[in-house]
C-alpha cells in the first residue's frame, strides 16, 4: 500500500496519497511498531506528502519526530536519518527558516 500511496502522490493525487499514508503508518504502527525502521519510513513518506499539500507546518512536525526516532534507533549517520534531516532542512527553507535549514544541512 506505501507504493501506491507513493504512485498516486506521483500522480498529483496528493489527498488520496496522504489518506493512504496515514493508512499505512497506523497499520505498521500496531504491526511493528512506532520506533521500528519501516515505520519510521512510512512516517517520513507522509511527511513529505504533507509538505506537496503545502502543509508544511504538519511536515515540519512529522519530519522532526522521525529525524529524532531515527536518531535513537539508526544513529544520526544512518543513510535514513541523514535523509531525513536533509527533508527536514528542506521543509524548513520551505517556511522561511533559513538558519535552521542551512544548521541542519551543514550536518548532512
Amino acid at each position: 500500500m506505501n507504493n501506491l500511496a507513493l504512485c498516486v502522490g506521483l500522480r498529483g493525487d496528493h489527498v488520496e496519497a496522504e489518506r493512504l499514508h496515514r493508512r499505512v503508518l497506523e497499520v505498521q504502527t500496531e504491526v511493528l511498531g512506532e520506533r521500528h525502521p519501516s515505520t519510521l519510513s512510512s512516517m517520513h513518506n507522509l511527511a513529505s506528502c504533507l509538505e506537496s499539500r503545502g502543509d508544511h507546518v504538519e511536515a515540519e512536525q512529522l519530519h522532526r519526530r522521525v529525524v529524532e526516532m531515527q536518531t535513537e534507533v539508526l544513529g544520526e549517520q544512518h543513510p535514513s536519518t541523514l535523509d531525513s534531516m536533509n527533508s527536514l532542512a528542506m521543509c524548513l527553507k520551505s517556511r522561511g527558516d533559513h538558519v535552521e535549514a542551512v544548521r541542519l544541512h551543514r550536518r548532512v
